[in-house]
């Protein structure tokens, strides 16, 4: 095979093609004839080695009208030129419908012309080829890339049940305490998270967590706090531990194990202790938006606290708050994105809106997430956690 491609000269007159052939193989061209197109098996599909094809225009018994169709239905992908003994218009017109590149008119006199003409039809084959073979390889390359997307959203949704299930019962009923919440991830899986369990007899501890990011690496950080938690829980059981009792002790702790985990990670929280014997609260806040809402019968009001996001620092100081608790009331704690969803274009317009739909729908945590929307939202641009603590009184 010669490097400057690769030439069929179809002709029916063989002295005719072998003068032709001739003449393109002292160019450096590998020339092969054809005299008998009818009986011919080379292909001009995608796949053919051709480069170019030189076809006379006058072939004996040959029907270019029948041959255009054939040629549509063969769907030629070898560029062609035609020769013939005329110059004439019909005959142009005859070559131009079946597609060819480009016209001669025998004798060739000016050879460089007809070599470039060669040369053009053989760039034009050489880039179908590499088109060709991108394209190929961009479907098997979108291929590969289909099956691992099928294999993460898998590999999520498995994941996805796992989260679920490290979910507290909804709705956990304690004495006149009814605890409630709801998770919509923005993916599969959500760094947004929030559990609650009782520690003895008399205290119900919770916590909401807001992680950064979303995803897999996310949802790790949850199972490492819901395992810190847990772990606490069972130290005030058997190792006379009370961390667990201590909002800003747990903060402290969740704060080293983020960064031990050193992955980059940081997470909003609100950490609360319920006390059922006196119907008390001790609280505390590290960083979260919106912060937690209580509402009674004097209104709703943000539950404010200050702290630093965990994972960031190993300094970081937290406050904790204690408040004594209405006889009826309903405590609403979310992640940042509910604010997402809410109408209003900045965040001061947003925490008042947020504020006033409690006002306005204080009877129970289903007719505020109806208020909210939260029942109708399917997939959130961000991940939307909440958590409800009722006093039914």
């Amino acid at each position: 095979m010669a490097a400057n491609g690769n030439v069929l000269v179809i002709d029916d007159n063989v002295s005719r093609a072998e003068a032709l052939a001739e003449l393109v193989s002292g160019y450096g061209y590998h020339v092969e004839i054809v005299t008998d197109i009818v009986n011919s098996n080379y292909s001009l599909a995608e796949n053919s080695e051709l480069d170019v094809i030189l076809c006379e225009l006058d072939l004996k018994g040959v029907s270019w009208g029948d041959a255009r169709r054939t040629l549509r239905e063969m769907e030629v992908q070898v560029p062609a030129i035609m020769f013939s003994d005329k110059a004439e218009v019909d005959r142009m017109m005859t070559a131009l419908r079946l597609g060819a590149n480009d016209f001669f008119v025998r004798p060739v006199e000016d050879a460089q012309a007809l070599v470039k003409s060669i040369d053009r039809c053989v760039r034009q084959r050489q880039m179908r080829r590499e088109l060709l073979q991108s394209r190929k390889r961009l479907e098997a390359t979108n291929a590969e890339l289909r099956g691992t997307v099928k294999m993460l959203e898998q590999d999520q949704q498995a994941g996805r049940q796992v989260q679920l299930r490290m979910l507290p019962v909804s709705p956990l009923v304690l004495k006149d305490y009814v605890f409630s919440h709801t998770v919509i991830p923005s993916l599969y899986l959500s760094g947004d998270f929030t559990d609650y369990f009782t520690v003895g007899e008399d205290y119900v501890a919770f916590f909401m967590a807001d992680v950064s990011g979303h995803g897999s690496s996310s949802a790790f950080a949850t199972v490492l706090l819901k395992n810190l938690f847990a772990r606490k829980r069972s130290d005030f059981l058997r190792l006379d531990d009370d961390s667990i009792l201590s909002p800003v002790a747990m903060l402290k702790k969740a704060n080293d194990e983020l960064l031990d985990l050193a992955v980059g990670k940081f997470a909003t929280m609100v950490v609360g202790l319920l006390d059922m014997k006196h119907n008390s609260l001790r609280y505390s806040v590290a960083g979260h938006l919106p912060q937690p809402v209580l509402v009674s019968g004097e209104g709703a009001r943000y539950l404010r606290g200050e702290g630093t996001a965990v994972g960031i620092t190993e300094d970081t100081q937290f406050e904790e708050h204690l408040i004594d608790l209405p006889e009826r009331f309903m405590l609403a704690l979310f992640s940042d994105g509910i604010l997402e969803i809410l109408p209003p274009k900045n965040l001061i317009e947003k925490e008042k809106y947020f504020l006033d739909v409690f006002e306005q729908t204080a009877d129970s945590p289903g007719e505020l997430v109806t208020r909210l929307g939260l029942d109708k939202v399917e997939t959130a641009p961000d991940d939307i956690a909440a958590l409800f603590l009722s006093k039914r009184g």
